[in-house]
């Protein structure tokens, strides 16, 4: 048992498109090339930046070229390029011109991103003024301007408001603040509007709040580090941040306009912000600056989907409840905890088992003496006609060992990274591994038979990829002189600047077409994920369920994550909401944390408060670790029945759930959201970090402190109703905190006004939940304004979500008053055929935010015209400041349009 330590815990396991719109990809092009690499050597600055030597436009007006000049050399980090060339398009480069197209950057065949854009989206204004010249796009909102300063500078700024959203102008005091760029270490840097900028994002770091704090340094080198551990980096890397800004004095810009930023590099990276600046420093690459427009955060992420890709597809079954734990010793005992959570009550859709199950810890086995074959396949069988799921384990190191048919296959396929020409030699659970090469093309071939091979023995419905970041317990000594196992900056690794080489694959290792592992380690989980992906579609032939601990940009088009290895502490409890929300923004939205915590014995309250809140999470997964007590749902009476109601609510929303995963896979919006994504202009809620949405409008308030009865929620403008008990409700005329009662089995969450759910009953399995009929809430507008709401219908498993040939159907609501006393509720369909064929039904309607009135009368229509009324009954109770109205015993084809209008006086 390798154990790595930051903050004193146990680790686990080292053996965890859509059609453009307007304001979609309105981000900047520079691209700096080198013309000469002299310079001389000065230490006592890091660099001193450029001048502009001449700028020309080029006739059309399309193009903007400035020749820079290097203002003074420095040795610090190595030697500075002399001279660059800026050319001005639609995205922000800078690279070396003499490298030949040899200086690394991520491949397009890997992150496929736009180089070009079409003539009708090009730069189309060029102006200048005395030392200023400006670029700007009609499509966009963006303006591009660079100084003739000494050094130079650049920012990109709104038209609309003026408001500078990147201003890499630098301070003429302050080198640190100036453009360096070296071979092993570059520098951009921007100062920001310290009282107006809330920034998120840059992960992947376990931090206490969402909104990051001030003076802090983010490094992405991806490390298996566990998350239990505070302000270091851990198994991903995303250099992309959110800024949603405060209005100014002026009042040009509205309180909630927002932007992203993305550096699209892949080498270890430190970003430093203050407050007053953000400042990239990274060891190698080159520039890859975009910047999304926004103007609102839901926009900003749109756009940065449509950029790296958007998230897959996941299928239904996944968003219901997940068991796992390191430490089952038999086939025996997983059985009986699937047993125990039936007598228990509490659903469970997905059993998991860790490295467990194989043989000798080595993957594509199982082990002959507990996990026997013939009884593994009896148990997925079992599990199968119960409408349940298995999920198990893969770690990418494959064991050195030739009686083993993973590790001939790779040999003979020649499909391991490689080090001073041989297969690299590392250490995790198996003893002695080598890693498959996912950069090259046999070695995902290799992958992908591997799956298909064991798929073939074991029926498994979806596979969990731990340890690659890569995560190795030994450490390879340095190669003697080389600037890539030891480049000259030292980035803050785990906190320390501990070497990039340590505990995982030497800099120097070398992957498909020579690339270093110096310039790809941060996308070995990401290709990994990829090659996962395709391989469980082509073994299964259905949507795969990937499960990834290590991630980059771009991940979330092939798999889900998890937050690792958290602890049993109401601190970990707390942190595991500004993970999950920034994982929304990654464009990584199925994403959950270990409930009731992975290291450390948890306690009877907190796993109670655990799966109140983590019923809610994009991905609900009980998880814990060998050493530690067992805390499966059902071994305390009280965590039991608080699992029960909040993940009864949980199956009701399970089709709010997966039309969110729609939106999410056709619009790049997450599941789970920061309050301000919907509520974008109250700034209070920036710095909220202890509640979240689900969607566009349910409100998420758990207890996150031991001995809690209550809890003090802030709550927007608006009435919200508690999807527990609708009579209960809270109203807001401006935004503030209410203080809520939280008895132990209880956790408050709200549905906003404005909102339409489409809820079904709660079942034990999902494939039970979705045999249910559907309940309508509608939540009415207190201004005037509709109601809406949509639920997405296919089948939960084939591999297209809202593919072109049609098996499937989305179901659109509104509703609203006509004058002062009719209400109408109605649907619109878009392929309807689905749905129709399905049979699925709609039997109860129930209206919130009613303040008085009866039900005279109603009408009901549908495409068949004027439905009959026999069977169907209206409800009115009346509790409190609201009339609750339910209209009962309907047999609404869901598929078909209907209109309901309420005469209510």
């Amino acid at each position: 048992m390798k154990i790595f330590l930051l903050r004193q815990t146990m680790r686990k396991k080292k053996p965890t498109e859509t059609k453009s719109t307007a304001f979609l990809l309105p981000y900047f092009f520079l691209a700096l090339l080198v013309l000469s690499t002299n310079g001389e050597a000065e230490e006592e600055a890091v660099g001193y930046g450029y001048t502009v030597r001449s700028i020309a436009a080029d006739p059309s007006g399309k193009w903007l070229t400035a020749n820079l000049q290097l203002i003074k050399s420095s040795s610090v980090y190595g030697p500075d390029i002399q001279s660059l060339v800026l050319l001005a398009r639609l995205r922000i480069r800078i690279t070396d011109s003499n490298s030949n197209g040899q200086r690394w950057e991520i491949p397009q065949e890997i992150i496929q991103r736009q180089p070009h854009l079409s003539h009708k989206s090009l730069l189309q204004n060029h102006q200048s003024l005395p030392g200023k010249h400006f670029l700007s796009d009609r499509t966009s909102d963006l303006i591009f301007t660079i100084y003739n300063t000494t050094p130079f500078g650049f920012s990109v700024s709104r038209l609309s408001s003026s408001d500078v959203l990147f201003n890499a102008t630098p301070e003429l005091s302050n080198s640190g603040t100036f453009l360096i760029f070296k071979d092993q270490y570059v520098q951009l840097s921007s100062s920001l509007p310290i009282d107006r900028s809330s920034i998120y994002g840059l992960g992947e770091h376990t931090k206490p709040t969402f909104r990051l704090t001030h003076n802090q340094t983010l490094t992405m080198w991806n490390a298996d580090i566990g998350s239990v551990n505070l302000d270091v980096n851990l198994y991903g890397s995303h250099p992309f941040y959110l800024d949603i800004r405060s209005p100014p004095s002026n009042s040009k810009a509205p309180a909630g306009t927002s932007h992203g930023v993305l550096l699209l590099n892949s080498n270890g990276m430190d970003v430093v912000y203050t407050g007053e600046r953000i400042t990239y420093k990274f060891i190698g690459g080159l520039i890859d600056l975009y910047m999304f427009a926004g103007p609102s955060p839901e926009n900003v992420i749109e756009q940065y989907t449509e950029l790296i890709g958007r998230p897959t597809p996941m299928p239904y079954w996944s968003f219901g409840f997940h068991q796992c734990r390191y430490g089952y010793k038999d086939i025996y005992e997983v059985e009986a905890v699937v047993a125990n959570y039936a007598k228990a009550g509490i659903p469970l859709e997905v059993m998991w088992t860790d490295i467990d199950h194989m043989d000798a810890y080595k993957d594509f086995t199982l082990d002959p003496v507990n996990f026997p074959l013939n009884e593994m396949k009896k148990f997925c069988n079992t599990l199968h006609e119960n409408g349940q799921r298995y999920v198990l384990i893969l770690d990418p190191g494959i064991s050195v060992n030739k009686t083993y048919g993973a590790f001939v296959r790779g040999m003979e396929a020649g499909i391991f990274i490689k080090h001073d020409g041989e297969p690299y030699l590392g250490v995790v659970w198996p003893g002695p591994v080598y890693f498959p090469d996912f950069l090259n093309p046999a070695g995902q071939k290799y992958w992908g038979n591997e799956i298909k091979l064991f798929h073939n023995v074991l029926p498994f419905d979806g596979l969990w990829i731990d340890m690659n970041e890569i995560s190795n317990f030994d450490t390879s000594p340095s190669t003697p002189f080389s600037t890539l196992d030891n480049p000259p900056y030292k980035i803050n690794n785990a906190g320390t600047q501990r070497a990039i080489n340590e505990k995982t694959v030497p800099a120097t290792a070398k992957h498909y077409n020579d690339i270093t592992e110096y310039n790809a380690h941060n996308l070995y989980g990401f290709l990994e994920s990829k090659a996962t992906n395709a391989a469980l579609i082509e073994a299964t032939g259905k949507r795969p369920f990937v499960l990834s601990r290590s991630t980059f940009v771009g991940s979330g088009k092939y798999t889900a994550h998890w937050t690792g290895d958290n602890a049993a502490t109401w601190d970990d409890l707390a942190y595991t909401i500004p993970a999950i929300l920034n994982f929304g923004l990654f464009g990584i939205p199925m994403v959950g944390a270990d409930i009731c915590g992975f290291s450390r014995n948890t306690t009877e309250e907190l796993c109670r408060r655990w799966i109140q809140l983590g019923a809610f999470y994009p991905f609900a997964r009980d998880h814990s670790e060998k050493f530690t007590i067992h805390q499966e749902l059902y071994i305390w009476e009280s965590v039991a029945l608080s699992a029960k109601k909040a993940l009864g609510l949980r199956y009701r929303l399970l089709p709010y759930y997966y039309t969110l995963m729609y939106q999410a896979h056709t619009k790049g919006t997450p599941i789970a959201r920061p309050i301000f994504f919907t509520f974008s202009q109250d700034i209070e809620t920036y710095k909220i970090s202890t509640q979240f949405l689900i969607g566009k409008g349910v409100l998420v308030s758990p207890v996150l402190k031991p001995n809690a009865t209550m809890v003090n929620a802030y709550f927007p403008k608006g009435n919200w109703f508690n999807l527990f008990n609708y009579s209960r409700s809270v109203s807001k005329n401006v935004g503030s905190y209410t203080t809520l009662d939280a008895p132990p089995g209880d956790i408050n969450v709200h549905v906003h006004e404005g909102n339409i759910l489409a809820m079904q009953d709660e079942a034990m399995t999902t494939k039970a939940a979705r045999e249910t009929p559907f309940e309508l809430l509608v939540a009415l507008g207190s201004g005037g304004e509709n109601s809406s709401g949509e639920v997405y219908l296919d089948d939960g498993e084939e591999v297209q979500m809202g593919g072109v040939e049609g098996r499937w159907s989305l179901v659109r609501f509104s509703s609203g008053i006509i004058g002062e006393r009719v209400i109408f509720v109605e649907s619109k369909i878009v392929n309807g055929d689905f749905a129709l064929k399905q049979k699925w039904i709609i039997n109860k309607v129930t209206i919130l935010g009613l303040k008085n009135g009866r039900t005279k009368s109603y009408d009901l229509y549908t495409g068949k015209g004027m439905y009959g009324k026999s069977g169907i009954s209206t409800n009115l109770i009346r509790s409190g400041e609201f009339v609750i109205v339910e209209v009962t015993g309907l047999s609404l084809i869901i598929g078909e349009e209907f209109k309901l209008e309420l005469n209510t006086k």
